[in-house]
């Protein structure tokens, strides 16, 4: 492992001492587990992944949980209400597109993958009742994100409470040496560890990383937000969305997204400080992320098409065409024709009114504006990064 393992990306370990201390000697069970909640991973997953890929590397053994036991609950963390449930095809499709997307970072060849219905859905009510004898209430209403529901007075489910003790269970089925996740999951860790240490296990340690805020600069990156970047989005998607960082941050998606070190991301905080163009070191920053799913090859073109696009004022090459059925259609129509189901209608008329929409370089604000789509086409481009072409079939 690289010596910047226990700080790059790291808020926390639970213990440091105890966790070198083991590193020494033989080779450890590392678990991360993940909720199939839904179909995609993004970048903020993707934090504990790339550390898992060094402990990978040292020889240690990553053992992968997929909750799809767990996730008929859905983890209470930071949330102000309770999910909504999920049936269990929902569960099992979303389960499916994580081996790829996990593959893109870990080799799965040398992972134990396990879902934790192996051993829940073999237990009995006296299994359930034996297993909460374990926790307490106290222990687990204290959580902030508990104690802002009650004080607010939004309900708590029976069976929520029951999630940090399924997912410390989860550390003694597998006898876990150690686990990593976000600050987010910090009191299940702590769960965990307790538990293994009341079934007479050695307690896992803890290993806390950062968590990434996402593309508004204020909440953290979340799929329900609205302001992730998928890691099996495009490169093109990808490297876009990268450029629309706030300038804030530049130096946090170094340490937290990519391979460089720490001496390498202080000279590029020197370099910010010293007026470089956010904008130049934003587009090495796109290329690094890009690199690491799509290949060095991938993210050049990407830097270089974004350049003749963007400092040049070109249109891109190679633009997604949609078809529409018809020679007529209103701005909303085209928009909804471009995006499928990716954007819900009040989004796609938000746009519009926002003046974030082009059509053959003239903006416009109407969402019931009827246009005529001509035999060659008519280029569309959507806030600064998405270009689509129209055409008759």
């Amino acid at each position: 492992m690289q010596q910047d393992f226990f700080k790059k990306g790291v808020l926390e370990i639970i213990s440091e001492e105890s966790l070198k201390k083991r590193f020494s000697g033989k080779k450890l069970r590392i678990k991360l587990g993940a909720d199939p909640t839904r179909p995609d991973l993004h970048l903020g997953h993707a934090v504990s992944f790339w550390k898992l890929k060094e402990l990978q590397g040292a020889g240690h053994k990553i053992v992968f949980i997929i909750g799809d036991y767990t996730a008929k609950i859905g983890d209470p963390s930071g949330r102000n209400a309770a999910r909504p449930a999920l049936s269990d095809a929902e569960i099992k499709k979303n389960a499916k597109t994580y081996f790829a997307q996990v593959g893109k970072i870990l080799n799965l060849k040398k992972t134990e993958i396990r879902f934790n219905s192996e051993w829940f859905s073999k237990m009995n009510f006296a299994d359930i009742l034996n297993l909460l004898t374990k926790s307490t209430l106290a222990s687990i209403i204290d959580r902030d994100d508990f104690k802002n529901r009650l004080q607010k007075g939004i309900d708590i489910g029976l069976h929520e409470i029951l999630y940090p003790v399924m997912q410390a269970y989860d550390s003694v089925m597998i006898r876990a040496d150690a686990e990593i996740g976000g600050s987010d999951q910090r009191f299940n860790m702590l769960a965990g560890r307790s538990l293994q240490k009341k079934m007479g296990q050695n307690p896992q340690e803890i290993i806390i990383t950062k968590l990434l805020v996402g593309l508004d600069g204020k909440m953290k990156m979340s799929k329900s937000e609205g302001n992730y970047i998928g890691i099996t989005e495009s490169s093109k998607q990808m490297f876009g969305k990268i450029m629309s960082l706030p300038d804030c941050l530049i130096l946090d998606y170094f340490e937290l997204c990519t391979q460089k070190t720490l001496a390498e991301i202080e000279k590029i905080k020197k370099e910010l400080k010293s007026g470089k163009n956010p904008r130049d070191i934003k587009a090495d920053l796109a290329r690094e992320i890009v690199a690491l799913y799509y290949g060095k090859q991938a993210a050049q073109k990407e830097k270089a098409e974004f350049s003749r696009v963007f400092s040049q004022k070109e249109t891109p090459k190679n633009l997604p065409k949609i078809s529409l059925n018809k020679k007529n259609a209103t701005v909303f129509e085209i928009l909804k024709a471009c995006y499928k189901k990716q954007k819900s209608h009040n989004e796609l008329r938000r746009l519009i009114s926002q003046k974030a929409v082009e059509i053959d370089n003239k903006t416009v604000s109407d969402a019931e504006a009827k246009i005529t789509i001509p035999k060659q086409g008519l280029i569309i481009k959507i806030g600064k990064k998405d270009w689509f072409k129209i055409t008759q079939p």
